[in-house]
């Protein structure tokens, strides 16, 4: 787990691809990431389920001992601990663990577009930590996300998460290069952000980010182009080139 957290540098981000199943987190392993992490809205929707409702936990679960045995570092989105107190939280925090997991990310905001209080956020990081030590827990806040925070109350919310031992921060929706700024200079930790619509890779690291998640975007990508390809075979058009084969995806599953 050290490696891990030897990948958030300041400056020389992780960029953190986001998979939603063991086929799409072997894929990324094989295209050479080093890590990769889950997303909650691809787990959740492959399953039929609401994402940020705390749905997901038996499939969460489930993903994570398949992808165990691949040879990536995986960091797992567990949304807000899946409805559970400090204890179930730590739980399954350990399960994870367990599983192989090096991290997870756990959040503050409701589905109801609401922060919880701090303190219960807090109470969540310090059992987790107490549980699990060496795991990476990546706080995140949802101020910015839903709006319901300036980056005062960002500030005041990553450091309460930091001092009860979160590892590192998440701050998605975080998108002004002085907020940013402010998060980097003003947290003892690595900040991590999602990738947005017209940010890149080489801006963020300029502006001290140690992490870059793509969060739902290669899942909703892959959707987007599945579409978009059966429309096109609909319309009497060729099928597209440039993807995998049959023999390639196969080979996911078992290695080869």
């Amino acid at each position: 787990m050290s490696d891990f957290r030897a990948l958030h540098v300041p400056g020389e981000p992780l960029v953190l691809p986001n998979a939603w199943d063991v086929a799409s987190a072997a894929a990324l392993a094989r295209a050479g990431f080093a890590a990769i992490g889950t997303t909650s809205l691809g787990v959740a929707a492959a399953h039929g389920l609401p994402d940020g409702r705390g749905a997901g936990r038996a499939e969460t679960i489930a993903l994570m001992r398949r992808l165990g045995r691949l040879p990536v570092l995986v960091t797992v989105d567990v949304e807000g601990g899946f409805g559970g107190g400090p204890a179930e939280v730590a739980d399954l925090a350990a399960d994870l663990a367990g599983s192989g997991a090096v991290g997870i990310n756990l959040e503050d905001g409701h589905a109801d577009g609401t922060l919880a209080p701090v303190e219960d956020q807090v109470a969540l990081i310090a059992a987790v930590k107490a549980r699990v030590p060496e795991l990476f827990v990546n706080a995140r806040t949802d101020t910015r996300w839903l709006d319901a925070g300036d980056v005062g109350e960002t500030l005041a919310r990553t450091r309460a998460y930091v001092t009860a031992g979160a590892d590192g921060v998440f701050v998605p929706g975080l998108a002004q290069d002085d907020d940013i700024r402010a998060v980097v200079s003003g947290v003892d930790a690595p900040l991590n952000v999602l990738l947005l619509p017209g940010m890149t890779v080489p801006r963020l690291a300029a502006l001290g980010v140690a992490r870059i998640s793509t969060g739902s975007m290669l899942f909703r990508a892959a959707l987007g182009a599945a579409i978009a390809a059966a429309r096109s075979v609909a319309r009497g058009e060729p099928g597209p080139d440039g993807i995998p084969g049959y023999a390639e995806v196969n080979g996911l599953a078992s290695g080869d």
